[in-house]
């Protein structure tokens, strides 16, 4: 009951937009502690009824497009039209220590300092897509604080990155100025969820093949210009340049249009609704892999099975069978 009426109190303060409070819900929700997990459910569901629904932005880019460079001066501005930003940006953990970096927050250095944003860093905890397994609930907790925007910034750019488009309302794919060649970087399945291309960096001797580069996809997005949720000649590709802040503006006029578009036609609350199934289904998986190996005698038979499929005395499609019948016993 304690513990209960602590959780409360958290969800109140953080309704307030108490940073200590978000802070420390957010932590919260990272733990692996099964007695956190609890504790962190109760405060989703507390918090998950505030009807406060933030514009959800997800962010991609391979290291050292200028992910960073580009929310703080993309966040800067938005504060200018009067808004509030929140970014949780995930970094890459190690999967031998499971330590990471987390340098965001000294990377936006000016952003940080505004009482109007709020930043994040958060590890991947090797988890899969670029994002952290918890990051979903940071969003809730954000959104729930009352920030009109949450910017989600993901790892890398690769195929399984495509989970963050299942936790926001609109991505942006950073891409650096290069050569045509370099369109075979980037793979298809990112370039199909993409909203809108942002080709960076688009300033002094760079600008030509910034040019180019937006001219190449151009070229690639056209064949992903059938999609009924976007509006005509989108997803599109634009110019921008962090240090000078040009096309800036332009790009959140793009992001306004796109969002409209989608609220007036219904597919923004379809694709709301989608995304709670997928993480609904997500987490009943998670739920059942964390209690068979919660499990003794599972975890007994996991060790003897692996063993025969490393000496290929069992396939693994086999020794899965097994476990599952050991565990629905």
């Amino acid at each position: 009951m304690r513990v209960l009426e602590e959780i409360r109190r958290l969800a109140s303060r953080i309704l307030k937009n108490d940073r200590r409070a978000i802070s420390k819900g957010i932590t919260l929700v990272e733990s692996s502690r099964a007695d956190h997990r609890e504790e962190a459910v109760c405060l989703i569901d507390l918090l998950s009824k505030s009807g406060n629904k933030s514009l959800r932005i997800g962010l991609s880019g391979t290291p050292g497009v200028g992910k960073s460079t580009f929310i703080e001066k993309f966040g800067l501005m938005l504060i200018e039209k009067g808004l509030s930003v929140a970014v949780l940006a995930i970094d890459p953990s190690s999967v031998k220590s499971g330590g990471s970096i987390l340098g965001d927050k000294t990377r936006m250095e000016k952003l940080s300092r505004q009482p109007q944003a709020f930043i994040r860093p958060s590890p991947t905890l090797t988890y899969l897509g670029g994002v952290s397994q918890r990051t979903r609930e940071s969003i809730t907790i954000c959104e729930a604080a009352g920030f009109d925007v949450v910017i989600i910034e993901t790892v890398g750019v690769g195929q399984s990155e495509t989970m963050v488009s299942e936790m926001s309302d609109l991505f942006l794919l950073l891409l650096a100025p290069a050569g045509g060649d370099d369109l075979q970087g980037v793979k298809r399945g990112i370039m199909e969820i993409a909203d809108i291309i942002v080709v960076n960096k688009a300033d002094g001797e760079l600008k030509p093949a910034a040019m180019r580069t937006q001219s190449d996809y151009a070229g690639a997005v056209e064949l992903f210009r059938d999609r009924a949720e976007d509006p005509v000649g989108f997803p599109k590709v634009s110019l921008v340049s962090s240090v000078s802040g040009e096309g800036i503006d332009k790009i959140w006029l793009d992001i306004q249009l796109v969002i409209n578009w989608r609220k007036e036609s219904g597919n923004w609350l379809k694709r709301r609704e989608e995304q709670a199934v997928h993480w609904f289904e997500s987490e009943v998986q998670n739920r059942i892999i964390n209690e068979m190996n919660n499990k003794p005698d599972v975890k007994k038979q996991m060790k003897i099975l692996s063993k025969k499929v490393a000496l290929n005395e069992l396939s693994p499609d086999s020794a899965a069978k097994k476990i599952i019948e050991l565990y629905n016993k």
